[in-house]
Formats: structure tokens, C-alpha cells, sequence
């Protein structure tokens, strides 16, 4: 287990306007510095502390979905994939739950071929918001739904960011996992190290498959929270 280096953030963005059919939705700002390109992702809000995420869930009245907030689960993965020598151009990778598209956008950035699938609309068209702002072309966004997969792709790489926390859909996430990832490939998974998320990858390393596990620290200063990003290879990779 390696510890890497913590991302602080600030929350004095500039806000701007995402036109939705359930109205406009005020954006923020977030730019950062990954593996040395300069990244620019809007979001309706930052998740950066416990108390943040406390009250996003309580604000059950918005009915925003909870991935266009921008999560330090997202942060870290771009960190990951940024850190990482084994992007070569024309790496076919899937976005499990894509939300605000950044880690997607930075392994695009890298030359990778990215298909950013969320169940929300107004989740994938923040994401080509956020694509076309950072200059990014090699991205395919899709409505897609966990529970009624149909893609039959193969993809060298599968990513999501903070996607663990519901257990029902576990089993949906695990046959995506088998019957998406080509030979060879790996997942990439951040977590805030939730409860629900242990049970999930003991099940998988239970059957067969290898996980490893890096640790990031994301927030605001002083209030930084760890998060794991696990790599997944299958059973006979």
C-alpha cells in the first residue's frame, strides 16, 4: 500500500449556468494540475469535507443528482491515472457513474479512447461540458443504467470514481466487471474506504480476482480525508 501526496482545494470558484429541463443549475469552478496538463471542471458544488457531503445528502429537495457535485473520490482517480506510465494512446476506456467526467477527461487527455456512461442526463451533459472545456475530442458520453446493461464492449480499462456505496447494485457492477474488461485490463475504483465498499472487494478477490490498493488524501486544508484507489485484474489476467 503506498501513501501518495494530499490535493488541498479551494472554494472560491466563479460561477457559471448548466441549462437543464429541470431548470438552471448555478456551477462552480474547479481548476487543478494533473500530471502536468491544466484542468478546468465545472460542478454545482465541492464535496470537500464530512460535513459538506452531510448536507448534500440532506438536500434531498434539490433533486440534483449527486454526481454533478464534484467528489474527492474523482480528484484522487484523476491523480491516479495521471500518475500512471501505462496510458498508451488509443486505450479503451469505460467511466462507470462519470458525474462531472474527470477522470475521464484526464485519461483522454492522456490519449486514451473514453466512454463516459451515467444514468443522469443532466450528469452527461455536464460531462460534455466539462470535455469540450479542457479541449478533449476521444470522449463518447451514454445514458446507461447499471441494472440494465446491454454494452457488449470490451474495454482495457474500467474506472469509476466513489461508485461502491449502494450494495444492491454490487451484483450489476460485478457482471459488468466480467463480461466488459478484456483480457489483460484492469478497473480502477477510488473510495472513500466506505463500509459498504470492503464487503464488495473481498467478494471479488474471494473469486479469483487480484486487488491492490494506493492511498490519496483530497480536501481543504486541514480537513484532508483518505481515500483508496483500488486496481482490479481479473481472475485469468
Amino acid at each position: 500500500m503506498s501513501e501518495k501526496p494530499s490535493q488541498t482545494l479551494s472554494r472560491s470558484d466563479p460561477p457559471t449556468v448548466l441549462h437543464t429541463t429541470a431548470g438552471d443549475v448555478e456551477l462552480h469552478e474547479y481548476r487543478a494540475t494533473f500530471g502536468g496538463h491544466a484542468y478546468s471542471i465545472l460542478h454545482t458544488g465541492a464535496v470537500l469535507t464530512f460535513l459538506d457531503e452531510q448536507i448534500l445528502l440532506s438536500e434531498r429537495e434539490t433533486r440534483l443528482p449527486y454526481g454533478i457535485a464534484l467528489w474527492p473520490g474523482a480528484i484522487a482517480l484523476a491523480h491516479e491515472i495521471a500518475a500512471r506510465s501505462d496510458v498508451p494512446r488509443g486505450l479503451r476506456v469505460l467511466e462507470l457513474g462519470a458525474g462531472t467526467g474527470l477522470p475521464g477527461i484526464v485519461a483522454a487527455k492522456l490519449g486514451a479512447d473514453v466512454v463516459q456512461t451515467d444514468k443522469q442526463q443532466a450528469a452527461l451533459s455536464l460531462g460534455r461540458l466539462n470535455a469540450e472545456r479542457n479541449g478533449v475530442r476521444s470522449v463518447e458520453h451514454r445514458v446507461a443504467d447499471w441494472a440494465a446493461w446491454d454494452d457488449a464492449n470490451r474495454y482495457d480499462w474500467i474506472i469509476g470514481s466513489d461508485i461502491l456505496y449502494a450494495a444492491a447494485m454490487h451484483p450489476h457492477l460485478t457482471r459488468i466487471f466480467e463480461s466488459n474488461l478484456a483480457p489483460g485490463g484492469r478497473v480502477l475504483l477510488s473510495d472513500p474506504f466506505r463500509r459498504a465498499s470492503f464487503g464488495f472487494l473481498e467478494s471479488l478477490e474471494a473469486a479469483g480476482w487480484k486487488v491492490s490498493v494506493g492511498r490519496w488524501r483530497v480536501g481543504v486544508e486541514g480537513e484532508e480525508s483518505p481515500l483508496g484507489v483500488y486496481e482490479l485484474s481479473r481472475p485469468d489476467g
